[in-house]
């Protein structure tokens, strides 16, 4: 039998290390970079989208209530077009209140988002809003903004009170503009 060769141990290559990992970590950050430079043009090429109604100091006696997380908003119809400007991209918690004068969401970390009655276009339930799909289900509200309709999605803790929230909004935007009480108040 021949004896073993004695082996000598590894030789460690931390200039390689240090190098792969620094560009590694530019990658990262340029991906980041590219991220959010996406995110600014999108807002400037919705730069002509009106403002959001104030919400009203009061909204009127409260039909439903309901926490929850606010998925974001896009153009009506196309659940990928996701709408940044002025806020309306971001998701937050959210709590959400529908009178009869409209929808009002109090987001975290945003400015509230008030939709007027004469706004409300409709609302279904849905599996996917913003690039974000949730099998069991999101509420999905259209409502009229500008030139154009607009979808925002939220999904309620509890959701299977998404199907009275779609039967409340749907009479909401049925009722004509007359019957309802101020319903020029908080429009655009």
């Amino acid at each position: 039998m021949l004896a073993e060769q004695p082996h000598s141990a590894p030789v460690q290559h931390w200039g390689d290390y240090l190098g792969w990992s620094a560009g590694l970590v530019l990658l990262v950050i340029l991906v980041y970079w590219l991220m959010r430079q996406g995110w600014k043009w999108r807002s400037t090429l919705q730069s002509d989208l009106p403002p959001l109604p104030e919400a009203p100091e009061d909204p009127g006696p409260v039909l439903l209530t309901a926490t929850g997380r606010y998925h974001g908003t896009t153009t009506a119809g196309n659940w990928l077009d996701r709408v940044v400007a002025h806020g309306l991209g971001a998701r937050s918690l959210a709590d959400l209140t529908l009178t009869e004068r409209g929808l009002l969401v109090r987001r975290t970390g945003e400015g509230d988002l008030w939709i007027p009655a004469g706004a409300l276009a409709g609302a279904r339930t849905d599996s996917g809003i913003a690039g974000k799909v949730i099998p069991s289900g999101l509420l999905v509200v259209t409502w009229h903004h500008g030139d154009g309709q607009l979808d925002s999605g939220f999904r309620a803790d509890h959701p299977d009170q998404h199907p009275a929230w779609v039967a409340a909004i749907e009479k909401i935007a049925a009722t004509p503009a007359a019957a309802r009480t101020n319903p020029t108040e908080g429009t655009s």
